[in-house]
């Protein structure tokens, strides 16, 4: 089992960013009456719960096989980092709407504002910590490579993008409780961030040309997914 299994539960998991920056949209065109925030919202809220209660069950149980067999194979290594994104995004989408609740709720319902907003943004630390803290585990199972004798083991997958999709998650919601909370430290820590996601997409990409070049990938002698018999004799260990 690997944290690949969490990909069903994504598309359910971006509803509430993207109903986030609909409703801010809306709002700084002067157009908000043209919507219902609140239905907007609470459907939001709804999917994103469920999108992150599926992904919070399956990262349990790759917690529990983490606790009891090893990390996955080496060409599935990457694929770790795939755990950070249910709550990354999550943060992000409730840290977001906690800041436009004064565009969601009318006038007339000011405490109802607050209590969203102090809701939203107190989950939305946690579960950005709970982000921060697979992002250390999935650096620390790629450790190993830095040793030269462990670098072959790592060869090129498509799985390398795994480095950069699910740590987007990180930086959203980085930048956005940077800015709801206006901490200056937050919103320099997502520039970082970023930079480093820009830099590393070059590489794999870069790298994912050179294999394509070489006819390393899409090839059937050699090509990409092929998992040797001593990768299989050690799963089987």
């Amino acid at each position: 089992m690997t944290p690949v299994w969490v990909f069903p539960a994504y598309p359910l998991l971006l509803t509430a960013p993207m109903a986030a920056n609909l409703i801010a949209a809306a709002s700084q065109s002067n157009r908000i009456t043209l919507l219902n925030p609140i239905a907007i919202t609470l459907a939001s809220f709804t999917t994103q719960g469920t999108g992150f209660l599926i992904a919070f069950m399956i990262s349990a149980s790759f917690i529990y096989r983490l606790m009891t067999q090893k990390l996955p194979r080496d060409h599935q290594r990457p694929g770790v980092f795939i755990s950070i994104g249910p709550s990354g995004f999550t943060a992000a989408g409730l840290v977001s709407l906690g800041g436009l609740a004064s565009e969601i709720f009318p006038s007339n319902h000011t405490l109802s504002a607050d209590i969203l907003k102090v809701m939203a943004y107190m989950t939305g630390l946690w579960l950005w910590g709970l982000s921060i803290w697979f992002f250390l585990v999935s650096v620390g199972s790629l450790w190993k490579y830095v040793r030269p004798e462990k670098k072959e083991n790592f060869k090129f997958q498509m799985t390398w993008f795994s480095f950069v999709f699910p740590n987007t998650a990180l930086v959203t919601a980085t930048e956005a409780i940077g800015i709801q909370l206006g901490s200056e430290g937050m919103k320099i820590f997502g520039c970082v961030l970023a930079v480093g996601i820009v830099v590393v997409w070059g590489l794999v990409v870069g790298r994912m040309v050179v294999c394509l070049w070489r006819r390393e990938l899409l090839w059937p002698k050699d090509g990409e997914g092929r998992v040797s018999r001593q990768e299989q004799g050690q799963e089987t260990d």
